[in-house]
């Protein structure tokens, strides 16, 4: 059980824009809290600016759309702080466990009246805490109308799966509705063969050998929704289904100093359902209340086997989690330029895990293997957006969060967390070109329930363990971004961000009775991140190439803890120094070619015993998509076209970090194969 204590509103909501829908006639009448505003900040793009690219989707448009960046959502527990950066009809979907792209591929292009990117904020709008946000505004048409999706995939070593996706919407009267089936296989491409090596401290060979790994699942998914008026308000209600069964198989043949063989194999089972709602009521012609209830259950089993001559492990776990929410808003507009809303949101969370891993046989201890954890979480929040000028806008928001979490098993623990939250946006549009934007906010992270529970690698030999006894990371975030329009289509982002983080989540020694000693999560102490991005869109037309689009991001991360086992200056465990992407298109009558491409990444997890380096290289995916008609499209891609190696460095200790040297390093790479992939897809309906 929670409680869910809904805050009265302070006062009132910016008075909405009232731009005229590019497809008057086609689309109803917007509520005036989600039409598009006629001020800086806003931008609108019509049908027609996507004309040259024949997209089928929405999901086509926004990722067509200039200096815009999707993000899909995160899966923290709660519904504030899992949102991704788009709106559907001024609202979000009141869905967690499906990302927002999933959701985008859904919605028929020619069902798209108009998208509005605010970048910002603006009266009305509910930014979801992001700077930027894209509203897809769709037309209210009877009908129905869908998608077929067929892809057939092939693995350069031979193994090849099918996906099969069928998806449809429409409208009877006033009611809606949609639906849709996915069945699929997959191939994960983090596997392959490679050379496995372990070397001494002092440079010489200790072991030489060579691995031939492999990875794959299915997946079966369902999903629907129907909204329809009720009560003088709007009723959504929408249902998933998930299941996966993943396996991977590795064999390891080792030539030096011996020849024998390890073998390790990996199943894990998902099933998981949703079911959410969401009502929408107008209080008056200025008030309005949002009611959003979600149930969210997933029941995981995970079996890891590893065998060689002189050993046999096997570890497996059981894990069941839940979560329910319960979350109102109501919004207030008070004057043109003055909005408020406040609310508030509860939330129970249930994590149940199970575990038990054998050495040749012989039961070991692990901390936290059994824990039954309970969080009930509460936080009341009040907003407010003001736009004292024509090209400034100011967002004032501040959040009250409170928790408390019990686990018993294992560990046997209960504490009370409260946090305030407040932050400050502003931005300053001189030009419909020109906007710079600064935030200064107080942050608190999640809690991940993964990591309360223990984790293993038997491939590896790394056991970890768990530690319910965390607090979630804090960070006073201080930001500041300039984004430029050009060229019509063109633009360029530039951010800023310093983070001042305390109790950040990092990797830490625990030891268990008898002297073994275990990593786990634990909080370390205070750090600091510095974060540079770079977002770009750059039109070709000027040098001769119509239509043609080159699309970039690029993120630079500098931050810095205190090792709790070295006592020295580190960066935080599991960041990426670099994260960049690079994408070009160009159509050419009824045909699009381009390439995206996934830049290679490096990242370190620092445990007492042990700096696990893992490096990816660059990923690249050529494609060419043929569209026969506005509602059929032929796709062809590559992936992983450069075969880019995924290389995992085990540098480690007989102890602590602090008292030895090195005493051997240990790499493996895996080489995965190219992935080719055809794609049909056929649209039907308007």
């Amino acid at each position: 059980m929670f409680l869910f204590v809904l805050a009265q509103a302070v006062a009132a909501v910016v008075a909405p824009a009232t731009a005229p829908p590019v497809d008057s006639g086609a689309q109803a009448p917007a509520p005036a809290a989600i039409q598009a505003p006629a001020q800086a900040g806003v931008v609108s793009y019509a049908p027609d600016f996507f004309t040259d690219v024949h997209p089928n989707t929405a999901l086509d448009m926004i990722n067509r759309l200039p200096s815009f960046a999707l993000d899909s959502g995160s899966g923290v527990r709660g519904y504030e702080g899992a949102a991704g950066n788009v709106l559907i009809d001024g609202r979000r979907p009141a869905v967690k466990s499906e990302g927002i792209g999933s959701i985008l591929q859904r919605i028929l292009a020619t069902h798209v009246a108009r998208i509005d990117v605010i970048r910002g904020g603006a009266p009305g709008i509910d930014m979801q805490g992001k700077t930027v946000i894209a509203n897809v505004i769709t037309k209210q048409q009877n009908g129905a109308r869908g998608i077929f999706h067929y892809a057939d995939q092939h693995d350069s070593d031979g193994r090849s799966f099918r996906t099969l996706r069928v998806e449809g919407s429409g409208q009877v009267g006033q009611r809606t509705w949609e639906g849709g089936l996915t069945v699929s296989g997959f191939i994960d491409d983090g596997y392959g063969d490679g050379p496995r090596t372990i070397a001494n401290g002092d440079g010489t060979s200790r072991l030489l050998g060579h691995i031939h790994a492999q990875a794959w699942g299915t997946q079966e998914i369902a999903t629907g929704a129907t909204e329809a008026p009720l009560a003088g308000g709007s009723l959504r209600i929408n249902a998933r289904l998930f299941g996966q069964a993943y396996d991977s198989a590795e064999l390891d043949t080792t030539q030096f100093p011996d020849t024998h063989t390890e073998h390790d194999h990996q199943d894990d089972n998902k099933a998981q359902s949703e079911i959410g709602a969401r009502y929408n009521h107008p209080l008056g012609g200025r008030t309005s209340i949002e009611i959003v209830a979600l149930r969210q259950d997933q029941r995981e089993r995970y079996a890891d086997a590893f065998n060689n001559p002189t050993d046999a492990q096997i570890f497996k776990q059981a894990t069941d989690t839940s979560e329910t929410i319960l979350r109102g808003v109501v919004k207030f507009q008070q004057t043109s330029t003055l909005f408020w809303e406040a609310g508030a949101e509860g939330a129970y969370n249930a994590l149940d895990n199970h575990l038990r891993f054998t050495d040749n046989g012989a039961l070991q201890q692990i901390p936290a293997a059994d824990v039954m954890v309970d969080e009930k979480r509460g936080e009341a929040f009040g907003k407010a957006v003001w736009r004292p000028f024509s090209t400034v806008t100011i967002e004032g928001a501040v959040r009250e969060e409170g928790s408390q979490i019990e686990s018993s098993g294992d560990v046997t623990l209960s504490k009370t967390l409260y946090y305030t939250k407040p932050r400050i946006l502003v931005t300053w549009s001189p030009s419909a070109d020109t906007q710079l934007r600064f935030r200064y906010e107080r942050e608190v992270g999640q809690l991940d329930f993964g990591s309360f529970v223990a984790s293993s690698s038997l491939t590896t030999g790394t056991i970890a363990a768990g530690n319910p006894n965390l607090v979630p990371s804090q960070d006073w975030a201080s930001e500041i971004a300039l984004e430029q329009h050009f060229l019509g289509s063109g633009g360029i982002t530039l951010t800023a961000r310093h983070l001042q983080i305390t109790d950040v989540i990092d990797r830490a020694p625990i030891s268990v009775p008898g002297g073994q000693t275990f990593d786990s999560p634990a909080n370390i102490g205070d750090g600091t991140e510095d974060d540079f991005l770079v977002n770009i869109t750059l039109p070709l037309d000027k040098i001769g190439l119509k239509g043609a689009q080159i699309r970039g991001d690029y993120t630079r991360r500098l931050s810095q803890v205190t090792d709790p086992t070295t006592r020295t200056p580190r960066p935080i465990s599991g960041e990426h120094p670099n994260d960049w992407d690079f994408h070009f298109s160009q159509p050419i009558g009824r045909v699009i070619y381009g390439v995206d491409v996934g830049g290679g990444w490096q990242q370190r997890y620092y445990r007492f015993n042990q700096i696990e380096i893992d490096k990816l290289q660059t990923y690249v995916t050529p494609y060419w998509e043929f569209k026969p008609n506005p509602k059929l499209s032929i796709r062809f891609e590559l992936d992983n076209a450069t075969a880019r190696p995924f290389k995992h460095v085990y540098e480690n200790w007989d102890g602590l970090r602090s008292l030895s040297t090195v005493s051997t390093v240990e790499q493996r790479t895996y080489k995965p194969g190219r992935i080719f992939y055809v794609r049909l897809r056929k649209t039907f309906g308007n």
